[in-house]
């Protein structure tokens, strides 16, 4: 039999309060915030006092017979005994097995408040090394629980949310988003329910329709033609430069005549290589913004006969790791550039004070730590590529308002390009080189062969010309053309065809007032004819009419005397038989 109590528990001092005693025990008197006198009893120490809990806990034995203590939250001592009514009713079920202990452990989880589940979910994720989407996961779910008033496990709704997915698309919301929304609520509920014990027994959002990300895409990236990325590259490794010795005011303006000093100089033209061989790099490797910027000198490996660079599983998007093989000219650009920047660290070596490093690490060959960043990827490299395509012809400006312009980067069908185009570009240009669908997804670090072939291959500059082209020639003929060779091949099948030298057709075609000699001895004649010397009349039925197929019309009409003599004279035709 379960019971209901209040808890007691101890609490320091309060400030300003005086020891007393009353009816032989210690208590504490203290005066609190609004002023009203308080007293409660000393522990044995007497240095703490000892509070009571304003509300009941239960305690009662459940389903598996242990003792378990549950707030009831009631400071009403009859409410708090219907609750321990409950909770006893609860585990009667489960002793007599109407209820399973694992769908008991679930009802305790379903009035816990929805934020410590999520915060408990998050942790989860972090523990996993999902470091990348956690904080968009987090912020994603808070909004839809504030939105939807899901305040604990209970309140989660299938409803609510296609209420509130419905809402967002009126607002505008793109159908990908709309389905990142709704993948983080699955995933969440998934979780849930593998937890032990379990807080949830099924997932209410199972059922969510997805919304069709194909048919409401905002933004369709589109490959570069190779004359695109020559410009491309040319214009970032000089534009810095360019822009630098500029004149942006008065009667020169738009002039290249700004002096720069020498080391003014040497830092924007290594600023625009880094710049171009950044954007190499991604389009021949096809790795991401955030990989590329994780990429360290040690982890590019350019001495060995076929070069690489190691992608480690922390930093790629599928936590899985990666060896990316590089061009040739990629790799000879990569070793070019890593030797000018420790030629430079070098040099701003050796302008410190030589006391304060080792004279023969300067004289040897100069080298760069190995957790140096392969290269210094900015921040906003959208926007930095954005004015290299106006540079290089292929983004236009376009002034929206008086003194206000906005980059107009897509094409005639409406595609765009942006950092993550130029690894659209990669994919694209190994499906444009030949390369096998299965060797491509390879390179693209793809689960599927649909993602490659599909949204990472830019049909409009595949060779589709080219290979209709290469398919069989099938020519056209005319009318008489088909006439004739239908005509040819009736007189082959009926084996009239004139245009094959045939010993047997003149000697078997029958003419008009001549009887029919028999086919016996017109094949003896035959081969007697022809020279041949022992050889037996070869047997053949006078009646040449020895299978089932009809005759031609033009056949039936040449031969109609010769059909009813044959009728008349052979035993085994019916009279009238060819004939009919």
């Amino acid at each position: 039999m379960g019971t209901v109590y209040k808890k007691t528990f101890t609490k320091p001092l309060p400030a300003g309060s005086k020891i007393i005693v009353r009816k032989g025990r210690r208590l504490a008197e203290w005066k609190d915030t609004k002023g009203k006198t308080r007293t409660a009893p000393l522990t044995a120490a007497g240095d703490r006092i000892t509070v009571e809990a304003g509300t009941y806990t239960a305690k009662y034995r459940d389903g598996s017979g242990v003792v378990r203590e549950v707030a009831t939250g009631c400071r009403d001592e009859s409410a708090a005994r219907s609750v321990l009514t409950k909770l006893e009713r609860r585990a009667e079920l489960v002793k007599g097995e109407v209820l399973s202990a694992v769908e008991d452990a679930a009802i305790d989880h379903q009035t816990t408040p929805l934020a410590g589940h999520i915060a408990a979910f998050i942790d989860h994720q972090q523990a996993k090394g999902l470091s990348r989407r956690v904080n968009d996961t987090r912020s994603q779910l808070h909004r839809v629980a504030a939105d939807c008033g899901f305040r604990r496990l209970a309140d989660l709704g299938a409803t609510a949310l296609e209420r509130w997915l419905l809402d967002r698309k009126a607002d505008g919301m793109s159908a990908a988003t709309r389905n990142e929304y709704r993948g983080a609520w699955l995933t969440f509920c998934n979780w849930c329910m593998t937890t032990k014990p379990a807080r949830l027994l099924s997932n209410p959002f199972a059922r969510v329709p997805k919304a069709d990300a194909n048919a409401d895409r905002r933004r369709t990236r589109r490959a570069l033609t190779e004359a695109e990325l020559t410009r491309l590259l040319a214009v970032a490794r000089r534009r810095p430069l360019v822009d630098a010795m500029t004149i942006r005011r008065g009667k020169r303006k738009g002039e290249l005549a700004a002096e720069l000093r020498p080391d003014t100089r040497r830092r924007l033209e290594r600023l625009g290589q880094e710049r171009a061989l950044i954007y190499k790099t991604l389009v021949l490797t096809g790795l991401r913004k955030g990989e590329l910027a994780s990429i360290t000198v040690g982890q590019v490996v350019l001495d060995a006969d076929l070069p690489y660079l190691v992608l480690e599983a922390a930093d790629e998007k599928n936590r899985q790791g990666s060896t990316i093989p590089l061009r040739a000219d990629l790799a000879a650009d990569l070793r070019e550039w890593l030797a000018e920047r420790a030629t430079a660290r070098q040099d701003a070596a050796r302008a410190v004070p030589i006391a304060r490093f080792d004279a023969d690490r300067l004289a040897a060959r100069p080298t760069l730590p190995a957790d140096t960043p392969l290269f210094t990827v900015p921040r906003d490299l959208v926007r930095i590529l954005d004015r290299d395509l106006v540079a290089a012809g292929i983004a236009r400006r376009v002034e929206v308002a008086p003194g206000k312009w906005k980059i107009d980067k897509q094409d005639e069908r409406g595609r765009t390009v942006d950092v993550h185009a130029l690894r659209h570009t990669f994919g694209t240009l190994l499906s444009k080189a030949g390369v096998a669908p299965r060797t491509a997804q390879a390179a693209m670090r793809h689960s599927t062969i649909n993602l490659t072939m599909n949204t990472y291959t830019d049909p409009k500059l595949l060779d589709v010309a080219g290979a209709v082209e290469s398919l069989p020639s099938l020519p056209l003929v005319g009318v008489a053309d088909m006439e004739q060779t239908a005509e040819q091949s009736t007189l082959s099948a009926t084996g009239t065809d004139d245009s094959t030298a045939c010993s047997l057709a003149p000697m078997l075609a029958p003419t008009h007032g001549k009887s029919c000699k028999s086919l016996a001895t017109v094949v003896k004649m035959t081969t007697e004819k022809a020279g041949e010397e022992d050889t037996d009349p070869i047997a053949a039925s006078p009646c040449v009419v020895n299978k089932k197929d009809p005759l031609s019309i033009s056949d039936n009409e040449s031969c109609e005397w010769a059909m009813t003599d044959l009728n008349r004279r052979h035993p085994r035709c019916k009279r009238g038989a060819l004939a009919n």
